[in-house]
C-alpha cells in the first residue's frame, strides 16, 4: 500500500475535455510508472485496462475494473442493438443484461444529428461513470486503474476531429449499406 502512496503522489491531476491542450503526462508514462510501484497482479489487471472490455464478461481482479467492463459493455451492447434495430437486423446480447443507464445513454446518443455531438455525449457519459465509480480512497489501486481510464478517455477524446470524424462516418455507413445490399441480394 505504501508503494500507490508514492505512484498517485506523482500522477499528475488534469481536468478530461475536447480541447486541444496537452495532457500532462501519457498513457505510456503513466504504465510505465505503475510498473516500478504495482505487483505483479496488479499490472496483470492494469494490462487488460481497456475502454473497449471484451464482449465475454471474465473478472479482472478488480471490482473497480469489473464494473466499468460491465458499464462499457453494457453501453456497447445498448449502441448495437439500437443500430440493428434502425437496420431491421436481428440482435442478441446473450445473457448479458445491461445496465439501464446505459440504454438510455445509448438511445439520447442514437438520437442525435451530428455522430461527432453523439460520441462526445457518449464520452462524457463515461466520464461520469469513471468519476461515480472512483474509490473514495485515493491513494487506492482502484483510484490507480481509475487515473488510467480517465487518461485512456482523454487522450482518446483529443484526437477527435469533425472532419475527419465526418469522412470516417460516411465510408463505415456506406460499407455496411453495401454489405447490406450484398445481402439482401443472395
Amino acid at each position: 500500500m505504501s508503494n500507490q502512496y508514492y505512484l498517485v503522489s506523482q500522477l499528475p491531476e488534469f481536468t478530461v475535455s475536447d480541447d486541444r491542450s496537452a495532457l500532462p503526462i501519457t498513457y505510456e508514462y503513466y504504465y510505465d510508472l505503475c510498473s516500478r510501484f504495482l505487483d505483479k497482479k496488479e499490472m496483470k489487471i492494469l494490462d487488460g485496462l481497456s475502454l473497449e472490455p471484451p464482449l465475454e464478461s471474465y473478472r479482472s481482479g478488480s471490482s473497480f475494473v469489473d464494473s466499468w467492463n460491465y458499464k462499457e459493455r453494457s453501453l456497447r451492447l445498448a449502441l448495437a442493438q439500437i443500430r440493428a434495430l434502425r437496420m431491421k437486423k436481428k440482435f442478441s446480447a446473450g445473457n448479458e443484461s445491461i445496465a439501464p443507464d446505459a440504454v438510455l445513454a445509448a438511445r439520447t446518443a442514437s438520437g442525435m444529428e451530428s455522430p461527432l455531438a453523439a460520441e462526445q455525449y457518449l464520452n462524457q457519459y463515461r466520464l461520469n461513470v469513471i468519476e461515480s465509480m472512483r474509490p473514495m480512497d485515493g491513494f487506492s489501486v482502484d483510484a490507480v486503474f481509475s487515473y488510467g481510464l480517465r487518461l485512456k478517455l482523454a487522450t482518446r477524446m483529443k484526437k477527435f476531429n469533425a472532419a475527419t470524424g465526418m469522412a470516417s462516418y460516411h465510408k463505415i455507413y456506406d460499407s455496411i449499406l453495401k454489405a447490406d445490399a450484398q445481402e439482401n441480394n443472395k
